[in-house]
């Protein structure tokens, strides 16, 4: 078959074949169109998921009567300054959205140009082009998409629910609504709930258009983002780890304006929070790159999802050093939506009447306290693991355990002293009362911790408050000194492409440098000599293998090191306090205090809360007295 030019209707199909992928994208055109109008005000209305109906209206600056008929034309642009594709400073700048949905549905343009007596409407049905008309309109542009797909009937096969699809629809404007807090945006439509996204401006609107939709709950718990390198600018809000997700869906990055679903930024996300949070796991953050359009690429993916940056490894670092340093800075703080469940909790089982009733005569309560002088010692603060000396393992006798030994009724039992009474008898002091975490005054279930507050109470997690202050010692011992080396007794050859094998050596000197040696064997192979003494034996092969993945895909290796900190996890998981240790009221007190003095301790290695804070004022509501 010879070679021959493809008419213009299937060159438009197949445009809108990359373009228009489902109704959601048909969406994100016309808003992006809509913002880089000026408008302050946008309203998008759909029906049956948007296969049947969009409807895109905003205030902006409208279109003239001699821009109409380009408008729908393929590349046909107004917003490519002197045709350099290096300045793009606007989300729409190719010129193929409105000619690639008219090829494929039923599109009407009504738009009023601020400077023109009056509006003009023109309609394209299935690349099929009418002429420009007079019409009414009070002004800005109004667009009409009806039965997408109408033109190719198969895409129509690939589309999903129009549940499904109205709900893609509604990720796509919270993208762009998050982007311009300071534009009003509605959605609308017979297949769903109206959404209605008010104008936010000032120092506090990024915050408050991010609270309207990743809920109010994101306010508290989240943290300001802010750091610049090389004039990238980085900003935004992003949650504590214990305010976390079981997917990546509120995730939201945005370049020069622009949201995206990129694997390197994502992967970068996953890095920086890869110490205080599970693998299954993913924190809710909105984030800001500003930078000279110069230097990072849109034009690489049909959707414009993608960006290619100048140097992506140093936004990687850019990001994962920002997020890390407010880690460091807020990670004390614990999600306060902690809290709230706690107490959520209480009142549903108090609804049911689920409580368990009082401890049965000649049985002992399940906590403990230290309110008698007689059973004070010595505090002993300096060991890794708290409660590691003999007497805070051996039983400790409460005095008024030999009142519950006797048969008595219930209520006898409560006229009685109790271990509970005798934890006040010695006051809480109180320098400790005015510190965050307060003064230990109990211990439950020989594993969680109650302090007392000035305002209210505070449980903690002795194993996981414990398990992230070793862990943070050993990291500063691993980043204070070379990561010393096992020499091997016979070199690991390991096989590999010669283009690993090529990247592997060019990095020799770096992975040195956190403890693993390799040589040259040959031109397809390497020589392992010597590797890090912390991992103790380990597969070699496999761990270079792994590695020269990792400079295939990021030109960057953060594997060994990922390593050294899953066994720093371990070892400091092995090396805590215990789930069952009892402590004395020294090394409880302690342990609060190296908690307050220790990076990211309100979540353990695994990202879960290490305490739990309740005030006062939610108790006594509780219990009816407020």
């Amino acid at each position: 078959m010879s070679i021959r030019i493809l008419p213009d209707h299937v060159i438009n199909r197949i445009a809108a074949g990359e373009v228009v992928e489902r109704p959601a994208s048909v969406v994100k055109e016309l808003v992006e169109n809509a913002i880089d109008a000026g408008a302050t005000r946008v309203e998008v209305a759909t029906a049956g998921g948007g296969k049947s109906l969009i409807r895109i209206s905003d205030n902006g600056c409208g279109i003239r009567e001699p821009d109409l008929a380009l408008a729908v034309e393929r590349h046909c642009t107004s917003k490519l300054p002197e045709d350099d594709l290096s300045q793009i400073g606007t989300l729409g700048f190719r010129g193929e959205a409105l000619a690639s949905i008219g090829s494929v549905a039923r599109l009407s343009i009504l738009s009023r140009h601020a400077e023109e007596p009056h509006a003009w409407q023109i309609a394209v049905e299935g690349g099929r082009r009418s002429e420009t008309v007079p019409a009414s309109h009070s002004g800005g542009t109004q667009i009409e998409v009806r039965d997408l797909f109408f033109a190719t009937p198969a895409r129509l096969k690939f589309l999903r629910s129009d549940r499904a699809e109205a709900t893609a629809i509604t990720e796509a404007v919270k993208r762009l609504a998050l982007a311009h807090p300071e534009i009003r945006f509605t959605l609308s439509g017979s297949d769903r709930t109206t959404l209605d996204l008010s104008a936010a401006r000032g120092e506090s609107g990024a915050l408050e258009r991010m609270a309207q939709i990743l809920g109010a709950g994101f306010r508290d718990n989240a943290m300001p983002i802010g750091g610049e390198r090389e004039g990238v600018l980085l900003s935004g809000y992003a949650g504590l780890p214990t305010f976390n997700r079981a997917n990546s869906l509120q995730q939201f990055i945005f370049v020069n304006g622009r949201p995206l679903k990129d694997p390197v930024l994502a992967g970068a996300l996953r890095a920086a929070y890869s110490d205080v949070l599970a693998r299954d796991r993913y924190p809710v953050l909105a984030l800001f790159i500003d930078l000279d359009p110069a230097d990072v690429d849109v034009n690489v993916h049909p959707a414009k999802m993608e960006v290619r940056f100048r140097d992506p490894g140093m936004i990687r670092g850019l990001i994962i050093g920002t997020i890390r340093d407010a880690l460091a800075r807020e990670g004390f703080r614990s999600a306060s939506t902690g809290g709230l469940a706690t107490l959520d909790a209480l009142r549903d089982r108090a609804a049911a009447g689920s409580f368990t009733r009082p401890p049965e005569p000649g049985t002992s309560p399940a906590w403990r306290s230290w309110a008698d002088p007689a059973q004070t010692v010595a505090p002993d603060v300096s060991s890794a693991a708290y409660g590691a000396s003999p007497e805070a393992e051996a039983p400790r006798p409460a005095m008024a355990e030999a009142g519950f030994a006797e048969a008595l009724s219930a209520f006898a039992v409560l006229d009685r002293p109790s271990a509970d009474a005798r934890a006040h008898v010695q006051p809480a002091p109180e320098h400790l009362l005015a510190r965050p975490l307060g003064a230990a005054r109990a211990q439950i279930h020989e594993n969680y911790i109650v302090a007392q507050t000035g305002d209210g109470l505070v449980i903690v997690d002795q194993h996981a408050a414990h398990e992230r202050i070793v862990y943070e010692r050993l990291k500063a011992g691993l980043e204070g000194r070379a990561v010393q080396r096992q020499m091997l007794l016979i070199p690991e050859v390991v096989e590999l492409p010669e283009e690993d094998v090529g990247r592997l050596l060019a990095r020799s000197d770096e992975l040195a440098e956190i403890g693993l040696v390799v040589e040259s064997f040959g031109p397809g192979a390497v020589a392992v000599t010597e590797t890090p003494a912390i991992l103790g034996r380990v597969d070699a092969p496999k761990l270079v293998r792994d590695i020269a993945d990792d400079f295939a895909e990021w030109d960057a290796s953060t594997r060994i090191r990922e390593r050294l900190d899953h066994v720093a996890a371990t070892m400091a998981c092995h090396g805590s306090v215990r789930s069952g240790r009892r402590l004395r009221p020294e090394e409880m007190d302690a342990l609060l205090r190296e908690m307050e003095a220790t990076p990211q301790s309100g979540q353990c290695n695994h990202g879960r809360p290490t305490y739990v804070e309740l005030k006062l004022s939610d108790i006594e509501r509780l219990f009816g007295r407020r």
